[in-house]
């Protein structure tokens, strides 16, 4: 089951409603104005939790079973892309560019069949869930441009088939968890943060900080007297990311 409902100018929060649907395997309600918490009941979305559902549905007509082959066009990583034959391998949740608030909810790493992941463009707040770090069929997971803090969990070293990877303009701090993927991603993945390490190149200091903040209690980054994200709309739309950097 496939429910797309992106772009459009829903408001209000998400319907725990939508938690009942345990056939979901594919949730976008991205560039919307929707508010509120990510619902705990999202653990309860069993297609994304276990490998027994699939995309393909039989019907029996008057003793004649007909099999009937789904098809869709989901965006992830950026991308819209048609599945069809192998849509019942993609599982995908973007809540993206839109205004939720509150923590992540630990319930999301429940989710282990989940593929792709977007919560960006929102007002998240609090700590990157460690149970995340569980969902190890992992390709695409993207907290850009919340509010998030704390540091990256070091159980994101078993994500070890992320192929795209964002957690830049948050509040993160210390090490990056050593692992070859997260080590393979463009330093664009983790800037207007304060992280340090590989691939970064800054060292961490014995504190786990950056070692100019550690020293200087400010940042390389043009210092970050001042450094805001302004996410603006045109339209339905969330059409760009305005960052500025005060030195």
């Amino acid at each position: 089951m496939i429910l797309s409902l992106r772009s459009n100018n829903f408001d209000g929060q998400i319907p725990h409603k939508i938690c009942d649907l345990q056939y979901l395997q594919s949730l976008d309600l991205s560039r919307n104005n929707i508010l509120g918490a990510i619902p705990k009941c999202f653990g309860n979305l069993s297609a994304m939790a276990n490998r027994s559902y699939d995309n393909n549905y039989s019907y029996d007509w008057g003793g004649t079973t007909t099999l009937i082959y789904l098809s869709a066009l989901l965006v992830l990583k950026g991308r819209e892309d048609e599945y069809s034959s192998i849509l019942g391998l993609v599982t995908n949740m973007d809540l993206s560019a839109n205004s939720l608030t509150g923590e992540i909810p630990k319930e999301i790493g429940i989710l282990v069949e989940l593929r792709s992941l977007n919560l960006s463009g929102n007002l998240l707040t609090g700590n990157i869930p460690d149970e995340i770090g569980n969902m190890e069929l992992m390709e695409s997971l993207d907290l850009s441009m919340n509010q998030l803090n704390g540091e990256i969990p070091p159980s994101f070293s078993n994500l070890n088939f992320l192929n795209h990877f964002n957690v830049s303009y948050n509040n993160l701090t210390g090490q990056i968890p050593t692992s070859t993927q997260l080590q393979s991603f463009e330093n664009f993945s983790y800037m207007g943060n304060y992280l340090c390490g590989p691939p970064l190149t800054k060292n961490c200091s014995t504190k786990g900080l950056p070692t100019d903040v550690a020293n200087n209690g400010s940042s390389s980054e043009g210092s970050k007297v001042l450094e805001a994200c302004i996410l603006s709309k045109v339209g339905p739309c969330w059409s760009k990311a305005i960052c500025v950097l005060g030195y």
